[in-house]
């Protein structure tokens, strides 16, 4: 069967279902380039306020499929860079998308796979799953970000375990060094990013999209230069028509519903 993005909507939220059965929803060029064309149209849906990427069947990802590697062995070096580029945009539509987008992980988050996960802004993942970048076990070194999402959230003595040694990470240990929002019960893993995406979709979605760029921003900043960043985000959701509308609904004790 050839790999495929598969969408529909629930609600307010776009779900994305990494489909690709025979090889346990491996990643390749044609799911890259359909994932930035669904981020793309959802970010000009009003009726959109979440997306959720989950895979189909048992797993989430097996990252990439090393026949597919090995065919490229045999072309230009180019070859591989290119598509390793499609990755690393679609990863990075995922990084500047304006509204919240969650992982739904069962079974297997591997290698690229790992990294799509954590490049979404929650990751929600079923007890029985297993995380795992065993690049190192064929001489290979990671690609999709995942070492930076990694070095930057954690020890380096224990990020040079993961990826050196290529081990298995539970959900429960991503969960303590808080790189897993929730963890479900097995199957569950889509319901549960379904129910938190109906949080967010129930907030102000500019103020959402603040917080996001700040979160990204906030690494590269000076405290001068963020604090500068959060006053005039501050100032421009303030002149919003959200922030009325939330400001009088908290006065009054009621449910506020937010213009997209």
């Amino acid at each position: 069967m050839t790999a495929q993005l598969k969408s529909h909507t629930q609600g307010e939220t776009l779900v994305l279902t990494l489909s690709n059965p025979d090889y346990r929803n491996a990643l390749g060029p044609q799911i890259y380039s359909a994932g930035i064309e669904a981020l793309n149209a959802a970010e000009s849906n009003s009726d959109i306020r979440s997306v959720v990427i989950t895979g189909e069947g048992a797993h989430f990802s097996a990252g990439g499929q090393l026949n597919r590697l090995l065919d490229n062995r045999q072309r230009p070096p180019e070859h591989q860079a290119q598509s390793i580029e499609g990755l690393h945009g679609w990863l990075e539509t995922i990084a500047t998308f304006p509204k919240p987008v969650l992982a739904a992980v069962e079974g297997a988050a591997a290698g690229a796979g790992f990294s799509l996960a954590l490049s979404c802004d929650f990751l929600i993942a079923a007890s029985n799953s297993v995380f795992v970048m065993a690049y190192s076990n064929v001489a290979l070194s990671p690609d999709g970000g995942g070492s930076w999402q990694l070095a930057r959230a954690l020890p380096r003595a224990l990020v040079s375990q993961w990826l050196m040694l290529g081990e298995k990470i539970t959900a429960e240990q991503l969960f303590d060094h808080g790189l897993v929002n929730a963890i479900s019960e097995p199957g569950q893993a889509i319901q549960t990013a379904l129910l938190w995406a109906d949080r967010l979709n129930a907030r102000a979605p500019n103020a959402l999209a603040s917080i996001k760029e700040l979160i990204n921003a906030a690494p590269q900043n000076s405290l001068s230069e963020h604090m500068a960043m959060e006053k005039q985000h501050f100032v421009n959701n303030l002149h919003h028509p959200n922030a009325g509308i939330g400001i009088a609904a908290f006065l009054d004790k009621q449910t506020p519903r937010y213009k997209p």
